[in-house]
């Protein structure tokens, strides 16, 4: 029964506003708000067919999936050497200010330029944007381990990759994951913005079409999904968290409570 509570609790106010948008919707009677219901048909008779799931539903995962895990390996190694060091962050700290400071966006022509419309200019684009998130978390969180750890590693001689792996890296792990959750929500976005400019298929290209055709059921087919995909990836993201910062003992007194 708790859990049935806990559940209601959590999508009361969800499911209250759906009813509200199909009502009001209903109402208005604009062809530029169709309600839910057209929306969820739209879906299933145009947008959830097996051509369209593989060729523009899959095609955005694959690109936020392979751009956020480059931009994972590259941020966390990266950060994990300019953290570790005393001097690095002071030469690289202007140059990462600058680079970082640039939006995206504006570089996805300089991409299209140099590679072309395609995967790898969607991949680099949003590798470009979510990276520094990563990167920046996770030397904030290699500079702020515990100094009672690094001396218990030292007494027991623990050095090099054990170092990293076994202190340093653990001990950072939680400002490593808050970094990962603001990149990962960028990926979404970033992933719609290479494809509105340049590509031939994927959900943002889908949106384009669909507007350029008019079909605004469709239209709202394709931001509906971003919504769930974006709510889906965090929650899986979250549950990831929660089961490697499982060990801490703040966290399991937390949960404890």
């Amino acid at each position: 029964m708790s859990g049935v509570r806990g559940f209601a609790q959590r999508w009361v106010v969800f499911a209250g506003a759906i009813v509200a948008w199909e009502v009001l919707t209903r109402l208005a009677a604009s062809p530029f708000f169709p309600p839910p219901t057209e929306i969820a048909t739209t879906a299933v008779t145009t947008w959830f067919t097996g051509e369209t799931v593989s060729r523009d539903v899959l095609a955005s995962l694959g690109r936020i999936a392979a751009g956020w895990l480059i931009a994972v390996v590259l941020g966390v190694g990266v950060g994990t050497a300019l953290g570790r060091s005393r001097t690095a962050m002071d030469y690289a700290g202007p140059v990462l200010a600058f680079v970082r400071a640039v939006p995206p966006p504006v570089l996805v022509p300089v991409f299209i330029v140099l590679l072309g419309i395609g995967a790898q200019m969607q991949i680099s684009v949003i590798v470009f944007g979510v990276v520094w998130p990563i990167l920046l978390n996770t030397v904030d969180g290699v500079r702020s381990v515990d100094q009672v750890k690094v001396d218990t590693a030292r007494s027991f001689g623990i050095s090099g990759p054990q170092w990293v792996l076994g202190v340093v890296l653990p001990a950072a792990l939680p400002k490593i994951f808050a970094g990962l959750r603001v990149s990962l929500s960028l990926a979404l976005v970033l992933m719609v913005v290479s494809e509105l400019v340049g590509s031939t298929n994927g959900i943002g290209y889908q949106l384009v079409f669909r507007q350029r055709q008019f079909d605004l059921p469709g239209m709202w087919v394709g931001i509906v999904l971003l919504g769930v995909l974006g709510y889906a990836l965090n929650t899986i993201l979250l549950a990831v968290e929660r089961r490697a910062l499982s060990w801490q003992p703040t966290r399991t007194a937390g949960a404890g409570g």
